[in-house]
């Protein structure tokens, strides 16, 4: 466990006093940790970051996380979106897309995979673009109710969406796409 992971401070200011280098870990580490005081410190003394503080933040439902490192100049991209998308964290997805971060089709999609389908719902009532990955995600995880809302409202399917529900033993989601007649291998 490093000194950031594991939230300890003093060591972490004694090292670098004393000529260790740090990198962008550090402060993942310290922000995985929930550690904000070592975040802080860490970002005030020049430690540098990047997208993946957000993306982690919004992956646990974090808001006050990223919200403070939004404010503090930490950069965001699209897996920020696709991990609030992931974890259910709808209030946190709003707040983001609110705020200008970009997003992409893997949102739609990680929604699916993990049945978030209130998620899906709100994301596509505000354009978030989807792509067959979407039903093949829903399909995956099993969420028949996901799968059929996807295809109601349009959303592409291909030969990955059987792929998945074979694969993981899907059956009753299988039945529904043959029957429906979703592309096969």
């Amino acid at each position: 466990m490093s000194a950031a992971e594991g939230g300890h401070l003093q060591v972490l200011k004694w090292a670098h006093e004393n000529g260790c280098p740090w990198h962008e870990d550090t402060c993942i580490e310290a922000a995985r940790g929930g550690h904000w005081d070592l975040l802080e410190w860490a970002s005030e003394n020049g430690c540098p970051w990047n997208e993946q503080i957000c993306s982690d933040a919004a992956e646990r439902g974090d808001l006050e996380l990223l919200k403070w490192a939004r404010e503090n100049g930490c950069g965001w991209d699209e897996f920020t979106c696709s991990n609030a998308a992931a974890g259910g964290h709808l209030e946190l997805l709003k707040w983001a897309y609110e705020n200008g971060c970009p997003w992409d089709e893997l949102t739609c999609a990680n929604a699916t995979y993990y049945g978030h389908l209130e998620v899906l719902k709100w994301a596509r009532a505000n354009d978030c673009p989807w792509d067959e990955r979407t039903c093949a995600n829903a399909a995956g995880g099993g969420h028949l109710e996901a799968l059929k809302w996807a295809r109601e409202h349009g959303c592409p399917w291909d030969a990955d969406t059987i792929r998945q529900a074979r694969y993981l033993h899907h059956d009753h989601v299988l039945d529904w796409a043959l029957v429906n007649r979703c592309p096969d291998v």
